[in-house]
């Protein structure tokens, strides 16, 4: 009987206090038009290797969608997009820190057309980069969330 009630204790009161907000992400849904329909791009994570969007933390002085090329350019090598004004959605996913840890973080999705793209970019020896179509993507990447947005396209 005690230990239901510090179970439910720790559960519904303790637990929830100790917990953190979610950190916030931008990131850049990069695509291009082709003979084929949407093409997306991917990249790998500089850690596992496992294909992701760009993304990454605010950036002061910038909006989301300006973040969000901005990783895009130094994950990806996107030198020249439009980004849409507003996220087209968002997912969420447990960041592995590095000491560690791990932090809940919701990801704002930006839809940005790719114009230009270049081999020379700030994180082009740390990373693999593939276009491919919305579905092929969707069964790529990890998280529920940001496969749903890309079966969406």
């Amino acid at each position: 009987m005690m230990t239901n009630a510090l179970t439910k204790a720790w559960t519904e009161l303790v637990r929830p206090m100790l917990r953190r907000p979610k950190r916030v992400q931008m990131a850049a849904l990069c695509y291009r038009d082709s003979d084929c329909g949407k093409m997306v791009l991917l990249i790998t994570s500089r850690d596992t290797g496992r294909w992701v969007v760009p993304k990454g933390w605010p950036i002061d002085g910038m909006d989301g969608p300006q973040a969000a090329l901005q990783e895009a350019w130094e994950e990806a090598g996107v030198s020249k997009a439009e980004a849409d004004l507003h996220a087209i959605g968002q997912y969420d996913y447990l960041k592995g820190l590095d000491n560690g840890a791990e932090a809940p973080v919701e990801t704002q999705v930006y839809l940005a057309r790719v114009i230009d793209i270049v081999a020379d970019f700030p994180e082009a020896d740390q990373r693999r980069r593939k276009w491919v179509s919305p579905q092929d993507a969707a069964n790529m990447v990890d998280e529920p969330g940001l496969k749903t947005i890309l079966r969406s396209l």
